[in-house]
């Protein structure tokens, strides 16, 4: 059975930085992209940033230069460095991994961005 367990979610003043980590446990045949969703109250599930498994990165216009995304293909783990977080960075991440056949989430780590 596939899971992804996220990690590093929590409260952080705005300008503060934060590290989101998952971790796949289980076997994914061929995992194409891991990555990261978002999605704040009221609005719709958002991509944050992926990465192929060769690297290539997309990622949002809005976290560009602010959030970097990483991945362990050993490990079966992708991070995100959340830096310079605003109030509208406010929302619960999700993390993603996309196969061939089906794609997988995790259950979801909230980050809050308020003084």
């Amino acid at each position: 059975q596939v899971q992804l367990v996220e990690s590093g979610g929590g409260l952080v003043q705005p300008g503060g930085s934060l590290r989101l980590s998952c971790t796949v446990s289980g076997i994914i045949n061929r995992i194409s992209a891991m990555g990261w969703y978002r999605q704040a109250p009221g609005n719709q599930r958002e991509l944050v940033a992926r990465i192929s498994s060769i690297g290539i990165i997309n990622c949002a216009d809005s976290v560009k230069g602010r959030f970097t995304i990483s991945r362990d293909n050993d490990k079966n783990t992708v991070s995100l460095q959340l830096n310079s977080l605003k109030p509208e960075d406010t929302a619960v991440y999700y993390c993603n991994v996309l196969s061939p056949i089906r794609q997988y989430w995790g259950q979801g780590t909230q980050v809050t961005v308020s003084s």
